[in-house]
């Protein structure tokens, strides 16, 4: 008998923001196959003699790539295991979630997505910042600052006006370029702006600065991946909204 795969969001890595089916799924697993952003503690969740399956990136670093990754799937559940996949934040926001599920269909095989709180939400607001406000922002915009090798960059220009709040992911490593290509295009050097690093766990740390300021400042201080870049006045509400254990 041919097993099922459930394809569970794990959240901006605080264990506790995980939905409680997320949560279900994983206490009844016999395979999990997780990503790098998954906080361990999760791991225990799962029962004595589930397999683990660590197939975590880093850009520019894939170890296992997609198509091995969709196999350890397969492979899993035509075993007739139930299988986890593990993934950090919500699996269809740049999680290539929906790729697993089409290999998965093609092969004939049962899976259901269960998502998760996607970081460009969650990992913000542990930082003390919204992404809409009445009074200034009417609407966000999420997108990667990395894209699939061979195809065009993105169009900061068009990106550049578009109103309400700019939240990149997976763009620590053009930070620079991406701000410089901003303001080029017309966006205010002096737009409030911030980077989120390890967003919503002990070690999470917030650095705001001008847009013209964010790449050199958070560089200066040190600021890597996994991290978020955020653009727009919502920023400057961080005073008044960051709570305890948002530093």
């Amino acid at each position: 008998m041919t097993g099922k795969v459930w394809l569970v969001g794990a959240g901006p890595g605080d264990p506790g923001l995980m939905t409680v089916k997320g949560l279900n799924c994983l206490r009844e697993a016999q395979a999990v196959v997780f990503d790098r952003l998954v906080n361990p503690l999760l791991l225990q969740e799962a029962p004595a003699g589930c397999e683990l399956h660590d197939v975590g990136k880093e850009a520019n670093r894939h170890p296992i790539p997609q198509p091995q990754i969709n196999q350890i799937l397969i492979d899993c559940a035509r075993r007739g295991l139930r299988v986890v996949r593990l993934k950090g934040g919500d699996p269809f926001v740049f999680g290539r979630g929906s790729e697993e599920v089409q290999a998965l269909r093609e092969c004939g095989i049962e899976c259901e997505v269960v998502p998760g709180i996607t970081s460009a939400i969650g990992g913000l607001a542990a930082a003390g910042i919204p992404v809409t406000h009445r009074d200034f922002a009417s609407s966000f915009h999420v997108m990667t600052g990395h894209l699939q090798d061979g195809k065009e960059p993105q169009d900061w220009g068009k990106l550049a006006v578009l109103p309400g709040t700019l939240v990149i992911l997976m763009g620590m490593s053009h930070i620079q370029s991406i701000c410089a290509a901003l303001i080029g295009a017309g966006k205010a050097a002096d737009t409030p702006a911030a980077v989120v690093m390890h967003a919503s766990t002990p070690k999470q740390k917030v650095l705001c600065a001008p847009l013209s300021a964010l790449a050199q400042e958070s560089e200066a201080a040190g600021f890597h991946a996994p991290a978020l870049i955020v653009i727009g006045s919502v920023v400057s509400l961080r005073e008044i909204l960051a709570f305890s254990g948002s530093a």
